[in-house]
């Protein structure tokens, strides 16, 4: 994975983890099962993916970012075909993710609303700089 890359596009070009720091995307790097698509003829990474997952039962699919390059060519389905295609030999019971934007896309993938959101609960807490 082209960490700088990686950091750069989350930090400075993502609405979710803007100003997030190096050490902190790191950090999540190394906690995860990460993707990438890259270039054929230059090695140049052009996508990336997530997952955090205790392998058995869930996992959530985070900091999915295409390139401005190469959008609109179908890169974010094969990268979202290509981790679903790795999740599924652990059958896992739930894969969940948060987006603003790509709801049409997680679809194609059988991604659908939470069935009872009111059953789900979020804590916010207050990010600091090195915090994983």
């Amino acid at each position: 994975m082209d960490r700088p890359r990686i950091h750069r596009w989350l930090s400075a070009e993502s609405y979710w983890a803007a100003g997030r720091p190096r050490t902190t995307q790191d950090a999540a790097i190394d906690a995860s099962r990460n993707f990438g698509i890259f270039r054929t003829a230059t090695g140049e990474q052009v996508a990336y993916a997530r997952i955090v997952t205790d392998g058995v039962t869930f996992a959530w699919l985070c900091d999915v970012f295409v390139d401005s390059s190469v959008r609109g060519l179908g890169i974010g389905v094969a990268l979202i075909d290509g981790v679903c295609a790795a999740l599924e030999p652990h059958h896992l019971r739930r894969i969940m993710l948060a987006t603003a934007d790509a709801h049409g896309l997680y679809r194609k993938f059988g991604f659908e609303p939470l069935a009872a959101p009111e059953r789900w609960m979020a804590k916010e807490t207050q990010v600091t700089t090195g915090a994983a």
